[in-house]
C-alpha cells in the first residue's frame, strides 16, 4: 500500500482504509464482494457500494500513480503472435513483449492480418514515452 496525499475529507473511513480498499480492487482485480470480504475479515464493515464509491472518485488518480511506479519497459521488443479460443472461436492475440517477457500491449483480431499487428505495433512505439534501443522481429 502507498502513502497517499488525496484528501479524504467527509469520508467515515480513515484514509488507510480507504487506499487499502482501492489498491485492492485495482492491483489485484478482484470483484467489488471480494474487497469487502477482505476487510470484512479484518474487522473493517464496509459495503461494496462504497468501495465502489471510492474507486470511482480515487481510482484513477491511484492508477496514475502505479503506472508511474512501473518499472521502464526492456530495450528490445518484438511482436509475438498466439492463437486462442474464445467461446470456440479462434482468434488472433498480437502481443508486443520486451526481452524480459513483460507484455506491453495487446491486440485481438478475428482474421490474420500481419499488416494490421505491424501498425498497431508502430502505434504503441508512438505513443510511449521510453523507445527501445532497437525494435525485435
Amino acid at each position: 500500500m502507498m502513502s497517499d496525499p488525496v484528501s479524504y475529507a467527509r469520508h467515515r473511513f480513515p484514509a488507510e482504509i480507504i487506499s487499502h480498499a482501492v489498491w485492492l480492487y485495482h492491483v489485484f482485480s478482484l470483484s467489488l464482494r471480494d474487497v469487502e470480504l477482505i476487510l470484512a475479515e479484518r474487522g473493517i464493515v464496509v459495503t461494496h457500494e462504497s468501495i465502489r464509491h471510492w474507486c470511482l472518485r480515487f481510482g484513477a488518480e491511484f492508477a496514475g500513480r502505479l503506472r508511474r511506479r512501473r518499472p521502464r519497459p526492456g530495450d528490445t521488443w518484438h511482436l509475438d503472435e498466439v492463437f486462442v479460443r474464445i467461446q470456440g472461436v479462434l482468434y488472433y492475440l498480437w502481443r508486443a513483449v520486451d526481452q524480459n517477457g513483460v507484455v506491453l500491449d495487446i491486440l485481438v483480431q478475428e482474421r490474420r492480418d500481419g499488416a494490421a499487428a505491424k501498425r498497431f505495433f508502430k502505434h504503441l512505439l508512438q505513443g510511449v514515452q521510453y523507445k527501445p534501443r532497437r525494435p525485435g522481429h
